[in-house]
């Protein structure tokens, strides 16, 4: 599999992706989920993000909570800058 470069460094591309959460509830889960990797003792990077918020996708118990998910994992992978 062929994996694009990025120019940012890891914790900028992070504090973007971070920027582009628009709802509080969009970045209340954001943070819950980087709480969550960084007690696990794991690297914050995107994809211990991506990882993360599949899962939660998966368990998502209404189609509000997907479209959650879903908007979440657009933001992750939108590469406009």
């Amino acid at each position: 599999m062929h994996q694009n470069e990025y120019t940012q460094n890891p914790s900028e591309a992070i504090q973007q992706y971070f920027s582009q959460a628009s709802l509080p509830s969009q970045q209340e889960t954001l943070g819950q989920i980087v709480v969550e990797i960084l007690r696990e003792g794991r690297s914050l990077n995107r994809k211990s993000l991506c990882t993360k918020l599949l899962r939660r996708l998966e368990l998502a118990g209404s189609v509000e909570e997907e479209h959650h998910y879903h908007q979440l994992i657009g933001l992750l992978f939108d590469r406009q800058g």
